[in-house]
């Protein structure tokens, strides 16, 4: 069992277990947000499109910011760095509970307000990223970002669980606020931290040409640049949670603000995750880490299929065969989330033994960038796709083409297949 559960040995080191002690505080309410936003949108317009908008608002900010905020992670002073952004944070989330609580009911105004929020997230979590190879040892970086990835992925079970039965009770300008006080956990946490200014910081103000030099670096990098690539084949084709209000609806007849069956829906995937968080043990033995990544995606794949399938089987059945498909449904999204768990575990592996410290925010500003930007574009793609051919085409054609994705890119890169670490940690 100790070769198989998670490494907590991370936990020893003081600003690292605040921080990550923060995290438990803070997610709960940070995932309140992410169900409110969209079924809130949802109960504003009826439409999936309109979610779908959501990846446009969000994807934005996150390309220019996640870039531009590695670039001055590499300059600036990184607690400082953080505890701007998270004050940043606070705000936008105190005006979503603003909006709500005045029941404005413009969707222009929180699309406006979630760009906002993530164009801080996006200097934040590089920034964050960039901190750990500093409080750690190298060793236990792995262990650490697990520990991290299922903190955040089990607040991801909660957050949904919590919000579909709070949102039909009392609105959603409680979770709103719910997130906005959970914030200043994470905000002493950075407050404690020491200082941390740049190893071998560049000369001048951070800008197109840092962010140039950091994307030229990974040209000579062709394994990491294939594991963001097949990232992004994974999550732009593969994910389909802004199907989710709609599917919860019509699939399986819950109400239109919210419910079991929505809730079941948005926590499957980050379940999945935590029981492959959990038991994340056997990654740090294995050594054929590209094709590992390969056959994690191609699982994550084929467990969309079985969910778009599971959907539209529902969409006709009855009571029971809708009860029944549910549930299976939501086993897909499980078996998903825990394979895609193993896959960002080999991800990150590869890219944080690659840095310099010089460099290290650049490259987390781009991963930030690959790894939350697929999961928004998806959510275009997806909400236009649900819009012509139905929320359960939409869902298995995705896990369809993740798979052909996938084999082509691996025809075309067979280097990533044949990449294994020389010795596999202890």
């Amino acid at each position: 069992m100790r070769g198989l559960v998670a490494d907590t040995r991370p936990l020893q080191d003081a600003p690292f277990r605040r921080l990550w002690t923060a995290q438990i505080i803070t997610v709960i309410g940070a995932q309140l947000t992410i169900v409110a936003v969209p079924a809130q949108i949802y109960a504003i317009t009826g439409s999936s499109a309109y979610v779908g908008l959501t990846g446009v608002f969000g994807l934005v900010p996150l390309v220019v910011f996640g870039l531009w905020g590695g670039a001055l992670a590499d300059v600036f002073d990184r607690r400082t760095l953080m505890m701007i952004s998270t004050v940043g944070l606070i705000a936008t989330s105190a005006v979503f509970w603003l909006q709500a609580a005045l029941d404005l009911g413009s969707v222009w105004l929180l699309l406006v307000v979630f760009a906002v929020q993530q164009a801080f997230f996006a200097i934040n979590q590089p920034t964050r990223s960039a901190i750990l190879p500093r409080l750690l040892d190298a060793e236990l970086l792995p262990a650490a970002n697990s520990l991290s990835m299922t903190v955040t992925q089990a607040g991801a079970i909660g957050g949904p669980l919590v919000a579909g039965a709070l949102i039909p009770v009392l609105g959603y300008s409680y979770l709103y606020l719910i997130d906005t006080l959970t914030l200043f956990a994470t905000l002493w946490a950075v407050v404690k931290l020491p200082r941390m200014p740049i190893q071998g910081a560049p000369t001048g103000t951070p800008g197109l040409r840092s962010v140039l030099e950091g994307l030229s670096y990974l040209r000579g990098q062709p394994v990491l640049l294939m594991s963001f690539l097949v990232d992004i084949i994974a999550m732009v084709f593969g994910m389909p949670r802004a199907l989710f209000p709609q599917i919860a609806h019509e699939s399986f007849h819950g109400p239109q603000d919210g419910g079991l069956a929505f809730a079941l829906l948005f926590a499957a995937i980050p379940a999945g995750a935590v029981v492959g968080g959990v038991f994340s043990g056997w990654v740090s033995r294995v050594s054929a880490q590209g094709r590992a990544v390969i056959v994690c995606i191609v699982v994550w794949g084929l467990a969309m299929v079985g969910f778009g399938v599971a959907v539209g089987i529902a969409v006709d059945g009855s009571s029971a065969v809708r009860h029944l498909m549910l549930w299976l449904s939501v086993l897909a999204l499980v078996v998903g989330g825990a394979a895609d768990m193993a896959s960002a575990a080999f991800r990150t592996s590869m890219l944080q033994s690659a840095a310099s410290d010089a460099v290290r925010g650049r490259l987390q500003g781009i991963f930030i960038v690959v790894v939350a930007g697929g999961p928004r574009i998806a959510d275009v793609a997806h909400g236009a796709a649900a819009a012509s051919a139905g929320t359960a085409a939409a869902a298995a054609g995705g896990g369809v083409l993740v798979v052909v994705g996938i084999v082509v890119a691996t025809l075309a890169v067979p280097a990533f297949v044949r990449y294994r670490i020389t010795t596999p940690a202890r």
